[in-house]
């Protein structure tokens, strides 16, 4: 069971007022390459490392996306350090393209190599969807550095995932649906051109249901784009199709190794993550809190920022003061 204050329901009444969020994204920020196993991965660090708060670093999904899907929560800076990074062969950092990089436990190494490069001894993890993997198997690791988990519509697993997927197309319009298996979206490596409008479909429906505001987009636009590469090495040519290297990817039993007092799952109202599956996951963890932002598809930050700013600003409040 959840304890009485881990099901947080009904947000949108408490939040309906939630601030807008202020614009950061030119201010003087602190960039660095970091050296990892492989290459340098690109972080960029907003506001004060020494601030009585811990800072909070966030890992973003793909694999092969970018810090980009954050910048709305950069409002968090305002009270304590918030840390992007671009993971190796993604955004900014290098991209050597070697698939011996390309391993879940190498990707988790590169938060301890922030860290250790930053000078900070404890930090809150906060994780998005395939980046709410690389939380998970940090949190698992039971690390002293880590003051609180947040995992975001996180991929626990791709049984899962798939299932999730799987559902969520059945509530698509019916000729969706019969687009997706006509054109062989649903079997085919790589499906063919016929496939793109209805996969746009699934996207829009349960990914980012809203516009970027305009200077996010800007942003977006300036850093190099998602490394398909990657994803399709990992995971496969859709949300809805794994045949990579995470096709068999099971992380379900490490939740049994994070300590629920300090862990958060949330989702969106229609992600990917669907709620029912992401409650179930929290569930096993005694202690945990669970959220579902209203209104909001995968995209958390980008269809519901000042609601998701707000909700994780709590959270982390509640994280520093836990003896």
């Amino acid at each position: 069971m959840i304890d009485r204050r881990g099901l947080i329901a009904g947000l949108a009444a408490s939040l309906a007022a939630a601030p807008a969020l202020a614009r950061v994204l030119d201010r003087p920020v602190r960039t660095a390459m970091v050296p990892v196993t492989g290459g340098r991965i690109f972080v960029r660090v907003d506001g004060d490392l020494a601030a009585k708060r811990p800072p909070v670093v966030m890992i973003h999904g793909g694999p092969g996306g970018t810090h980009a899907g954050f910048l709305e929560a950069l409002a968090l800076a305002d009270e304590r350090a918030v840390i992007l990074y671009d993971q190796l062969d993604s955004g900014r950092s290098d991209r050597p393209g070697d698939p011996a990089n390309w391993r879940v436990a190498r990707f988790v190494d590169e938060l301890d190599a922030i860290r250790q490069a930053l000078g900070i001894a404890r930090w809150h993890v906060l994780g998005a969807s395939w980046g709410g993997t690389i939380a998970l198997e940090y949190g698992a690791r039971r690390p002293a550095a880590l003051a609180g988990l947040a995992l975001a519509s996180p991929l626990v697993s791709t049984r899962s995932w798939l299932s999730d997927a799987q559902a969520l197309i059945g509530a698509l319009p019916p000729a969706v649906q019969m687009q997706l298996r006509q054109c062989g979206a649903l079997t085919q490596l790589v499906p063919p051109p016929a496939c793109d409008a209805p996969t746009a479909a699934f996207y829009a429906a349960y990914g980012r249901r809203e516009a970027a505001a305009a200077d996010v987009a800007a942003y977006r636009r300036a850093v190099p784009g998602s490394n398909q590469a990657l994803y399709r090495a990992m995971w496969g040519a859709s949300e809805f199709v794994s045949t990579g290297t995470l096709k068999d990817y099971d992380g379900e039993p490490l939740l049994a190794k994070l300590e629920g007092r300090r862990t958060l799952f949330l989702c969106g109202q229609h992600d990917e993550a669907r709620p029912v599956t992401t409650a179930g996951f929290a569930a096993r963890v005694p202690g945990a809190e669970f959220a579902v932002m209203p209104g909001a598809g995968h995209g958390l930050f980008n269809d519901r920022p000042a609601e998701t700013v707000a909700l994780v600003r709590g959270w982390l409040a509640r994280q520093d003061v836990l003896a």
